[in-house]
C-alpha cells in the first residue's frame, strides 16, 4: 500500500469517527414526511454508489475504462435496482438523473432506472484527489444554483467524499441525503434516506 494510500485511509477513517461522534448526523428519511418531498419540486436525492467491493480504485485507473476501476458486484446490482423500485413506490416516476462519470455511479444511475442518466463531471470522486476537491465543489455549487427552486426531484449518483463535503454527513453505500434548492443559497439539508427502510 503506497504511504499516500495509506494517508488516506487513515484520514477517512477519522473523520468518519468524528463526524459519527461530534456531528449530530442528518435525520433519517422515517423522521421526515419523505414521500411528499419525493413529489415536491426543488428536492435533490443524492445518492452514493451501490455496493462495489473495495476501497478507492485501482494505481492503473482510467476514467474510460470499467476493467481499470472498482465496479459493482452482483449484489451492488440488485441493490441499485432495489433502490428504483423503492423510489417508484413512493410515487417518483421520472427525474432528472445526473451521476459520476465513475463506471460504479454510472451504472447505479442506470440501474435505478428512473430516468436518462447524464454524466456531471462536477459529482467526480476527488478521494485521494485532494486537489480537485475545490473544483468539484465549485462546479457542484454552480450546478445547484442554476437549478429551478421548484423543478422536478434530481438524482445525483456519486461518492462518500462529495456527500459528505456538501451535506456534512458520509453514507454508506447505496444511501443517500435529500437536499431542498434554495434560491441564492446552498441547498439545506432535509434527510438521510436507507432505502431497506
Amino acid at each position: 500500500m503506497t504511504p499516500l494510500r495509506t494517508y488516506w485511509i487513515r484520514r477517512l477513517g477519522a473523520w468518519m469517527l468524528l463526524l459519527g461522534l461530534l456531528l449530530p448526523a442528518l435525520a433519517y428519511a422515517s423522521e421526515i414526511d419523505l414521500t411528499t418531498r419525493l413529489q415536491q419540486g426543488g428536492h435533490v436525492l443524492m445518492l452514493r454508489h451501490a455496493h462495489a467491493p473495495g476501497f478507492g480504485d485501482p494505481a492503473q485507473f482510467k476514467l474510460d475504462d470499467c476493467s481499470t476501476q472498482r465496479n459493482l458486484d452482483a449484489s451492488g446490482r440488485v441493490q441499485a435496482a432495489a433502490i428504483g423500485e423503492w423510489l417508484r413506490r413512493q410515487g417518483v416516476r421520472d427525474a432528472r438523473v445526473y451521476s459520476s462519470q465513475w463506471c460504479r455511479s454510472l451504472e447505479t444511475a442506470r440501474l435505478i432506472d428512473l430516468g436518462p442518466v447524464t454524466p456531471l463531471p462536477a459529482l467526480n470522486s476527488f478521494f485521494e484527489r485532494e486537489h480537485e476537491r475545490m473544483s468539484r465543489l465549485v462546479a457542484l455549487n454552480a450546478f445547484f444554483a442554476r437549478q429551478p427552486v421548484d423543478g422536478p426531484l434530481i438524482i445525483l449518483v456519486t461518492h462518500f467524499v462529495n456527500i459528505q463535503a456538501i451535506a456534512g454527513s458520509g453514507v454508506g453505500s447505496g444511501e443517500g441525503v435529500l437536499l431542498q434548492l434554495q434560491a441564492g443559497k446552498a441547498p439545506h439539508g432535509v434527510g438521510r434516506v436507507d432505502f431497506r427502510q
